[in-house]
């Protein structure tokens, strides 16, 4: 993420599809017109029981850059935490997000019950010690008075908000002047999510506030079947639209009338839609119980008396226009972006004055410079590790941005760079098409945030790469792709890669026995050494790195890295070479993901470790058995370390059985091709040995490779800032 301390961090379950979601959007984007920066903290809820995608608004601020989403389990550092949804405090959390902020707000968008069941859906004060057990002390701050009230109710002791925190809107995006009627006759209609309680009780009340007759017509946006459930029919002046078929904004554009009416029981926290259709200057009809929030903006009936007033209003143009201007009025007033600002500033957060809305190169800007480094979000810190070996050895004239969809991207933060995060497709459960478009325009927004002149790629070319790379032609695309591939993969990468102005290639110590399809895909390649973060002499003596992995000075040890494997089943894999090192004497480490979100469990008698990159403490350790993934293959036998490879036969592209092999077979490694076997038992006893360990590490110095990360890091200069012609 792009900042040690911002501004704002929301924490909600983005997968709402209703207001929840609709209010965030709000107030991130008048966040970012204020110039101020926000980080957005997902917790799943425990009612949303059904697996669902982020709501497309979420995914629109992440998008244009608009938020930062915290990836799981990293710190976040705010000025303030706004929580949004009590709902998600039902049950205790999973794990509690680390937050620290100078001052913390829990919105209450949602009532603890309603008329027939005052804690229907929360227990106040059970939902308050969670929130204040995770976060500390906080502001309560109910989204209107209804909400106070219910809340109140439950808990007559509650300490709230003096003011409300209201929704927000900004009516230049949804106004529409109305000049005209939409059709021959009054078109009213309503939009929300589907829920039986947001329509009226009774058949009767409904067909009266949504009536069957010819002289009006009734549009339905989400919901619309429930209704129609209840009437056991659909009448034929209806016409019902599937919920997020098409945009709020869009809908109210063809109804004349926005009229809302639901089950007298529930508690309705704000009424956003009816915010929505006063922006848009639809004249909105409502009942009594709404006049609290929206005073004499919106017209006031029941059921019985919408078709009268609908007609009244609708043969009267001038008063039509002069009820849709003062509810605009009304609304830029009480619920701008202004107000938000102005709450925000009350709690030490002040606009900075410098929008952040999407920009475009000036006329008068500097020429492009400088490179951005795009990795995919594969397993561990494959792709990212070889994009910040490069960008570590760049110079200080051509700088370097890394984006990454990996968790990792505080890894890359805390080295010291500056950091994008890209959430990637199973992070925000998208559908192919919707991500595409999200990835393509996420780097296209980043491309005119940072001017790079260079972007490098690591990673397959998914379908929104392409189509950034595509309609982004004014700077240069480099794909950073590893060799090695398994046999009769990747074709389709290989095809789509060709859009990519160039490739870098890291160099491959067993490229003798690649068999892969980059093998006959040369034509653009520019190869250098095999790319390692670390070079040889950054590498802690072995007394330091000791120290650093708190082991024993007068024992063995050995680190076990296999990516894989349950290390507390006693018929796994990692289980077995556990116990044989520790019957071998050795103390036994094993090195936790830099971006792990849960914690591994403990082993007796071995070391749980958490340090990167763990390649600088490799002269402390005896002994390595790992998976013979590209970095942790290049980093061990360009150290000199003895290693036992065990390859992981799962992967996609990488052809980590070859790898080993070829490892084996030139006496620099040991190798174990399957660990299910007896010969794991028999190389392991091998291993173990001081004299087999001491020709491990001869050889590895006879075949020893140089590091091309500064190579690569100098290739990338040169096209970010190329020798005129004629010089």
């Amino acid at each position: 993420m792009t900042a040690n301390v911002h501004d704002v961090a929301i924490l909600s379950d983005f997968r709402y599809p209703g207001g929840t979601s609709a209010s965030i959007a709000a107030e991130v984007r008048a966040q970012a017109r204020a110039g101020l920066s926000t980080v957005l903290v997902q917790v799943r809820s425990p009612h949303l029981k059904r697996d669902r995608p982020f709501n497309p608004l979420i995914v629109e601020l992440l998008r244009d850059g608009l938020a930062d989403l915290c990836p799981d389990g990293e710190p976040v550092d705010a000025r303030l935490l706004v929580i949004r949804q009590p709902r998600i405090f039902t049950e205790d959390l999973p794990a509690v997000p680390r937050i620290r902020a100078e001052r913390t707000v829990m919105v209450l968008n949602q009532a603890p019950g309603d008329a027939a069941d005052p804690a229907r859906y929360y227990r106040f004060a059970e939902v308050k010690q969670r929130v204040e057990g995770c976060f500390g002390p906080c502001e309560w701050a109910p989204i209107s008075p209804q909400v106070r009230t219910e809340v109140l109710r439950a808990a007559p002791d509650a300490a709230l908000t003096r003011t409300d925190w209201h929704e927000i809107i900004d009516t230049a995006d949804w106004w529409v002047e109305r000049t005209r009627p939409v059709a021959g006759v009054p078109v009213l209609g309503r939009h929300g999510r589907p829920d039986p309680v947001k329509w009226p009780r009774t058949a009767e009340e409904l067909l009266q506030a949504y009536p069957d007759t010819a002289n009006v017509r009734v549009r339905v946006l989400g919901g619309g079947e429930l209704a129609v459930e209840k009437l056991g029919r659909r009448p034929e002046n209806w016409e019902v639209l599937e919920f997020g078929s098409v945009s709020p904004a869009e809908f109210l554009r063809g109804l004349d009338f926005f009229v809302y009416f639901h089950d007298p029981d529930l508690v309705e926290a704000f009424g956003r839609t009816i915010m929505e259709a006063m922006a848009a200057g639809v004249p909105v009809v409502i009942g009594e119980h709404f006049r609290p929030i929206f005073g004499d903006a919106a017209l006031y009936t029941t059921p019985a008396g919408v078709v009268p007033l609908v007609h009244e209003l609708y043969d009267d143009p001038d008063r039509y226009q002069e009820v849709a201007r003062r509810a605009r009025v009304f609304v830029d007033e009480h619920f701008g972006y202004r107000s938000h600002l102005a709450r925000l500033a009350d709690r030490g957060v002040h606009p900075r004055g410098a929008p952040v809305d999407r920009p475009g190169a000036a006329p008068d800007a500097e020429p492009a410079r400088g490179v951005l480094l795009v990795s995919d979000n594969g397993v561990g810190l494959g792709h990212l590790s070889r994009l910040m070996a490069i960008g570590r050895r760049l110079p200080p004239e051509t700088p370097a941005v890394i984006a990454t969809q990996s968790h990792g991207a505080s890894v890359a933060h805390r080295e010291g760079f500056l950091t994008e995060y890209i959430p990637s497709r199973s992070v925000l459960r998208l559908p192919r098409q919707r991500w595409t478009e999200l990835l393509r325009s996420r780097l296209e927004h980043l491309v005119d945030l940072h001017r790079p002149a260079v972007v490098a790629v690591d990673s397959v070319p998914h379908d929104g790469i392409v189509a950034a790379v595509a309609a982004r032609r004014d700077v240069t695309w480099v794909w950073v792709r590893r060799p090695m591939w398994r046999r009769d993969t990747g074709a389709d990468w290989l095809a789509k890669g060709a859009v990519f102005d160039g490739v870098l290639e890291p160099g491959e110590f067993a490229a003798a026995a690649d068999e892969g399809p980059t093998v006959g895909d040369r034509e653009r390649v520019h190869a250098v050494e095999p790319i390692t973060y670390l070079d040889r002499h950054e590498l802690v003596d072995r007394e330091a790195a000791r120290a650093a992995l708190e082991l024993d000075p007068d024992r063995p040890a050995a680190l076990v890295q296999l990516g894989a494997g349950n290390i507390n089943d006693i018929s796994s894999p990692t289980a077995r070479i556990t116990r044989h090192l520790r019957d071998a004497g050795f103390q036994v480490v094993f090195a936790e993901s830099a971006i792990a979100t849960e914690p591994m469990p403990a082993v007796p008698g071995t070391r749980l470790v958490k340090l990167y990159p763990i390649s600088r403490y490799l002269r402390g350790l005896d002994l390595v058995v790992s998976a013979s993934g590209y970095n942790s293959f290049h980093e061990l036998l360009a150290f000199g370390v003895p290693t036992v490879f065990v390859p992981n036969r799962e992967t996609a592209l990488d052809d980590q059985v070859s790898r080993a092999r070829f490892a084996a077979a030139a006496g620099a490694a040991l190798m174990v091709e399957d660990p299910d076997s007896e010969d794991l038992d028999r190389v392991l006893a091998q291993a173990v040995r001081p004299d087999v360990r001491a020709e491990l590490s001869r050889r590895c110095e006879q075949v020893r490779f140089g590091n091309g990360a500064a190579a690569a890091a100098r290739w990338l200069v040169g096209l970010a800032d190329p020798i005129p012609s004629g010089a």
